[in-house]
């Protein structure tokens, strides 16, 4: 009997190459595929004819963006998530009550990914959009957020061993603040002139599923800071009950 040491390898390449398309939220050339997955050339066009022949890429001169099928993913994901479906009702309340933009976010493969979003209805706004993911970094209250409740071992592989120990020690220091406080507040750190406010949502068990964030321009937050960052507390704990019960 031969043995396989890594049998689904092919299916691994494939979802590497999907995953990148998604990320970048643009259309990429194949050239930039290659450089983000360091797959070889004839291994990439053999993944993007299968991702194209099933409908997950499409190709339109020469560049390659995420297909029809990933639409219907994306619907599939929005009808079943328990959390986006239990989440809704008090995200819509808080945009309300604070006039400004409010998203749930998640962690997912070394991503801080945006997975639900209800915008301000005021002209001058901030957004994270639906689908966005930035590097699951202590950078921006979400991610920092998220990692503050992510396992100890699980979030130090986010931190980069070419930093010095100083500004690692200050990174767990800043990670164990967050979580002795509840939140994390940023200001300008992903997007200039964006401020932010990220609380966890626990489910059963205490088990961080993901965050609630809060975000406006910085200039309309100077004299507001504690009453948002204790409406998004207090909504962030009214959907941490529903998950829970």
């Amino acid at each position: 009997m031969s043995l396989v040491s890594h049998p689904v390898s092919a299916v691994d390449r494939a979802l590497s190459v999907l995953a990148t398309l998604a990320q970048q939220g643009c259309a990429m050339t194949a050239v930039e595929l290659m450089a983000m997955t360091a797959l070889s050339q004839s291994t990439l066009y053999r993944q993007l004819a299968t991702l194209k022949r099933w409908g997950f890429v499409l190709e339109v001169e020469g560049r390659y963006a995420p297909g029809p099928l990933s639409l219907q993913l994306a619907l599939g994901f929005d009808m079943s998530s328990h959390l986006v479906q239990l989440a809704r009702a008090d995200m819509l309340a808080l945009a309300q009550q604070s006039q400004e933009s409010v998203g749930l976010v998640v962690a997912v493969n070394g991503q801080a990914i945006c997975v639900d979003m209800v915008e301000s209805q005021q002209a001058l706004r901030c957004s994270f959009e639906k689908g966005r993911s930035v590097p699951l970094q202590p950078k921006g209250a979400s991610a920092k957020c998220l990692l503050a409740h992510l396992p100890k071992g699980v979030a130090a592989a986010f931190q980069s061993p070419q930093q010095p120990d100083v500004v690692l020690l200050d990174q767990a220091a800043e990670l164990a603040a967050i979580r002795q406080t509840g939140y994390a507040v940023s200001d300008s750190e992903v997007d200039p002139g964006v401020w932010g406010v990220s609380v966890p949502l626990f489910g059963i068990g205490k088990r961080a599923l993901g965050v609630l964030t809060l975000m406006a321009p910085s200039v309309r937050v100077r004299d507001r800071q504690a009453a948002l960052i204790q409406m998004t507390v207090v909504t962030a704990a009214r959907i941490s009950r529903s998950l829970s019960s």
